[in-house]
């Protein structure tokens, strides 16, 4: 197993933990119901005469020929590895620690954790090209070719499920389940958000050569050159453009200031980066 695969198999595992603790310890003992393959499966219950662990299995498995078809095989591939993770987790956590209540004792409380837990969970995935599995393979084959954001994706794909929810459960179930999924495809698209931005430095010194030398060998990152002209003193300068993550932002911030450069820097916070950004660390 290469390191990018090991990396991938660490990051999915522990986004199925995360994900794991929002529903045992949060979703469960509240009862709530939201947009997904469990509430789906607990509403054809009321309907056909199958466990709700047939539906579920039997949903599954369809979607993840569906995502095998859809999206490829790395995604279906991962996706399985996933739908493996959770019943071991969940048992796992029966065993350990036997919850019957809810931990937090109010509904909007348990809501309110379970929405952000397993977002954050989500977008780990997604951001390796994975999911749980469930509607997340329909929002993620939605997303492909709607090039819509997955966190709307799955909000569009949850409020359809969500709506089923009135042929056997009350107004409230429904009102609620549509609250938390909408909340859901917010976060998780915040979530993902966070990943994916990077700093825009924008830098003007008389030491650019020295500073360009250190960004692109010592940080192995690309730098834009431009000529600038101050409108005060009208003198011609050399500007240094870069992007980067954040955490290479602020090495090269201690950078400057350890070398003690009369340098003005600007920066900018860019939220995708379209291209060739990381061909050079690649090589």
């Amino acid at each position: 197993m290469n390191q990018n695969k090991l990396r991938d198999v660490c990051l999915i595992t522990i986004a199925m933990f995360v994900i794991s603790i929002s529903i045992y310890f949060f979703l469960i003992p509240s009862g709530i119901i939201v947009g997904s393959i469990s509430g789906l499966a607990m509403v054809l219950n009321q309907i056909i005469p199958l466990s709700i662990s047939v539906i579920t299995l039997i949903l599954n498995v369809g979607l993840l020929i569906l995502g095998f078809i859809f999206v490829g095989k790395e995604f279906a591939s991962k996706s399985i590895y996933t739908s493996i993770l959770l019943p071991v987790f969940l048992a796992v956590f029966e065993f350990l620690f036997p919850v019957s209540t809810s931990l937090t004792g109010n509904s909007v409380y348990d809501l309110i954790s379970y929405t952000l837990i397993i977002a954050f969970g989500q977008a780990i995935l997604f951001n390796i090209n994975a999911s749980s599995g469930g509607l997340d393979i329909v929002g993620k084959i939605i997303s492909k070719y709607s090039h819509m954001e997955i966190g709307k994706a799955l909000t569009l794909c949850g409020f359809i499920t969500s709506m089923t929810s009135i042929l056997v459960y009350d107004i409230g179930t429904l009102i609620v389940s549509l609250i938390g999924t909408y909340a859901n495809g917010i976060a998780i698209d915040y979530f993902i958000g966070g990943f994916h931005k990077k700093k825009k430095i924008c830098i003007l010194s008389d030491e650019y050569q020295t500073i360009q030398e250190f960004i692109m060998h010592k940080m192995q990152r690309g730098v834009t050159i431009y000529k600038a002209t101050g409108g005060y003193l009208n003198e011609e300068r050399t500007e240094l453009v870069t992007i980067m993550t954040t955490s290479e932002y602020k090495k090269l911030l201690d950078y400057l200031h350890r070398a003690n450069f009369q340098a003005f820097v600007t920066v900018s916070t860019v939220n995708e980066v379209i291209g060739t950004w990381n061909i050079h660390k690649k090589r």
